[in-house]
Formats: C-alpha cells, sequence, structure tokens
C-alpha cells in the first residue's frame, strides 16, 4: 500500500509542477502580449485625436491627381506605380465645420489629402478599380457616421477609427483570457496543495 502511494504521489507532484508552469507560462506570455500592445496599439490609442463620434454629409468626393508609392520586388528591389488621388470633404453635423476625409489613421498617416491608400502593387488598374468603388459608395449628400477632434486642432475627419474603443477592447481581450487563466490554475494547485496538506495533518492527529 505504501509503494502505490509513494507512486500515486510521485504522479500527482508531476502533474502539479506541470501544471504550475503551464500557469506560469500563461501569465508570462500575456504579459509580453499586454508589453508589445502597450507600446504600440495603446500608445496610438492615447495618441489619437478624433475621439468625438459625429453625422458627417459628403458635400464633394473627386479623384484628382495620381500619386506615387513603391512596392517590393523581391529582395532589396523596389519598384515605383501610382495610384489615384481620391479626395472627399464632409461636413461634420456637430460642429457645421467642413474637413477632409481620411478612412483612418493609417491612411491619414500614410497621406492626409487621399481618403484611402491602398496597397501598392504594380498593377495600376486594380488600385484604380479600389479607388473607383470607393468613390461610388461615397456619392454627395451621402450620410456617414465619422470621428472629429473635438479641440478643432486637427481639420480632418476619419471615417473609421483603427483604435478606437472596440478594437482596443478586442486586442486585450485574449491576453486578458490568458491572465486570468494562468493565475486561476496556479490558484488552483496551490489550493490543492493547501488542502492536500490539511488533510495529512487531521489524519495523523486521528492517528
Amino acid at each position: 500500500v505504501a509503494r502505490n502511494e509513494s507512486i500515486y504521489q510521485k504522479f500527482r507532484d508531476a502533474g502539479e509542477d506541470r501544471a504550475i508552469l503551464l500557469g506560469l507560462g500563461m501569465v508570462i506570455a500575456s504579459a509580453m502580449m499586454y508589453f508589445v500592445l502597450g507600446i504600440t496599439v495603446l500608445r496610438s490609442y492615447a495618441d489619437s485625436v478624433w475621439t468625438e463620434g459625429s453625422v458627417c454629409i459628403v458635400l464633394n468626393s473627386t479623384i484628382t491627381a495620381d500619386m506615387n508609392c513603391s512596392y517590393s520586388c523581391g529582395l532589396d528591389c523596389w519598384r515605383g506605380s501610382k495610384y489615384p488621388c481620391l479626395q472627399v470633404y464632409v461636413s461634420v453635423n456637430t460642429t457645421g465645420r467642413v474637413s477632409r476625409l481620411s478612412h483612418n489613421e493609417e491612411s491619414w498617416d500614410a497621406n492626409f489629402e487621399c481618403f484611402y491608400v491602398p496597397k501598392c502593387q504594380k498593377d495600376t488598374n486594380a488600385m484604380h478599380h479600389i479607388i473607383v468603388n470607393i468613390s461610388e459608395r461615397l456619392k454627395p449628400h451621402h450620410q456617414v457616421l465619422c470621428y472629429y477632434d473635438p479641440s478643432d486642432q486637427q481639420e480632418s475627419a476619419l471615417l473609421t477609427r483603427q483604435y478606437g474603443h472596440s478594437p482596443v477592447f478586442h486586442l486585450l481581450f485574449w491576453p486578458s483570457c490568458m491572465l486570468t487563466g494562468g493565475t486561476a490554475i496556479i490558484f488552483m494547485v496551490k489550493l490543492t496543495q493547501y488542502l492536500s496538506i490539511m488533510c495529512e495533518q487531521v489524519i495523523k492527529i486521528e492517528r
């Protein structure tokens, strides 16, 4: 019987050690994900000035001059191409201000004069087709939900926020679940060990 109890104790200890390592691994992985998100997404979210939502009325949607871009054609190889620049002007209902509309923060950073900057490629017709399709959806007098800077420091408005509340929540959801799961595993193992020690002490006292 003692031998069987010894074998059972070894298997139990090995299982507990693996469970603790799993829990610690999940906690460390979630901490690293929090760190990466903190220096990328959360920093961009904090720096974003387009915090207020409003209804915007499209005033003008025009494809203007072609813009230069470059695409990769291999290792240390870059070639030039062109895409049409779609300029969209809207009236922000809340403020009555006329603003140039950009698709999101990334498009604004790439070229604030154009509504959308497609991924540069060799096929200029494909990029032109993308821009034309977008312009067809942004006809004058069309109403869209947009985001603007309430401090009026930034004149442009955004159609969508790349770093809004909802995207940030979804990005933080899985690291939070991993952190909670890892912490719960460690807690349960430690609780089991504590209860096991207490039971052994009770048994010794009764004997």
